[in-house]
């Protein structure tokens, strides 16, 4: 377990991998982003984006999902909020996309002595070590507990 204790600010990690495919960007698309340049590929390649590429809130779910896995479980209290999200390159179908984490910040709540605050930026890169999406995540995280 992960505490609040055990983040500095300054620290990178590599958090985890994850393949992208055609047929997840889809399905994902057409059930929360349906915009041709995320389902169908023959449209998608008349767009600026020329080909289909993966929606904003699809690259976030894989961002949650590879903390969720590939990092030591956090004693997070609360999630505080996401800032600063920015979409700077596409996502495509064969890419491989990789979580950086890099704390930005620890506070102590200056209510409760047994928790406090994190912010970390989190960065996602492609294979060609392109910066597909980025944002700052805020969350209250719990003290290692006295025994």
């Amino acid at each position: 377990m992960k505490y609040f204790d055990d983040f500095f600010p300054g620290e990178v990690e590599k958090v985890g991998e994850y393949h992208l495919n055609q047929e997840e960007i889809i399905e994902f698309a057409l059930k929360w982003d349906p915009q041709p340049f995320h389902i169908d590929p023959i449209d998608a390649k008349k767009s600026v984006f020329s080909g289909l590429i993966a929606a904003g809130p699809h690259l976030l779910a894989i961002t949650v999902r590879l903390l969720g896995i590939f990092q030591p479980k956090v004693a997070v209290l609360a999630g505080l909020g996401w800032d600063e999200v920015r979409f700077l390159e596409p996502a495509r179908p064969g890419d491989t996309l990789s979580i950086f984490r890099e704390c930005l910040e620890v506070r102590p709540s200056t209510s409760k002595s047994d928790r406090g605050i994190v912010r970390n930026r989190l960065t996602l890169k492609n294979q060609k070590g392109q910066h597909v999406m980025s944002l700052v995540a805020t969350a209250l995280v719990a003290k290692k507990p006295f025994y």
